[in-house]
């Protein structure tokens, strides 16, 4: 017999997981931690200004549609409501983009705001049809950046272990079936590794 309490447990720790390591928030941080390792402060500054940019846009949009009552959650549950944050999302990064290239940002956080609009591209195409997993996506894509300006071994080794505790908390509190979070993570992680390698 399954015991409540360890159930119980188990959906708050998924629950955690899905509200620390929404797509939002790592889209947020990444651009600023690839700063740092990459070219230290001041490169962590062009990165800041590539999170307010990129991922800032559609975070405010998805926060006003959330408290206006036109989303759901931040998580963005029913795949009918990702549209306009999607184009949000883009519309962001473009402009991200292009700011970045203008003044002459550090190359890598260049490349990882592109990183992200192959994000957008990628998971948005596939969600227009089918219900992909955007916190698996960005998170495997993360991964894949922080695995070009780190160590790679131990830096996928453990952002695996981290994608499939995310995935798994998204199959948890029943937002996505397996198949979903694994082409979500597939996806992402592939066009990362294509920007990347496009871009060396």
């Amino acid at each position: 017999m399954t015991d409540h309490r360890t159930s119980t447990g188990e959906h708050r720790l998924a629950w955690l997981l899905t509200e620390v390591c929404a797509p939002q928030y790592v889209a947020l941080a990444l651009p600023v931690v690839v700063g740092w390792l990459s070219g230290g402060p001041m490169a962590a500054g062009w990165g800041l200004l590539a999170s307010l940019v990129c991922a800032g846009i559609p975070s405010a949009v998805i926060a006003i549609g959330v408290r206006r009552g036109r989303l759901d959650s931040v998580h963005l549950v029913r795949r009918t409501s990702r549209m306009g944050p999607m184009l949000a999302g883009l519309a962001g990064v473009v402009a991200g983009m292009v700011l970045l290239i203008v003044l002459d940002a550090p190359r890598l956080v260049t490349v990882t705001a592109a990183v992200m609009l192959g994000w957008v591209v990628a998971l948005g195409g596939i969600t227009l049809a089918w219900k992909v997993s955007f916190h698996s996506g960005v998170a495997a894509g993360a991964v894949v950046v922080l695995a070009h300006v780190l160590p790679a071994t131990p830096t996928l080794a453990i952002g695996a272990i981290v994608v499939m505790l995310i995935s798994w908390a998204r199959i948890r509190i029943s937002h996505h079936t397996p198949a979903q979070t694994i082409v979500g993570a597939l996806t992402a992680a592939i066009v990362t590794w294509g920007v990347l390698v496009v871009t060396a």
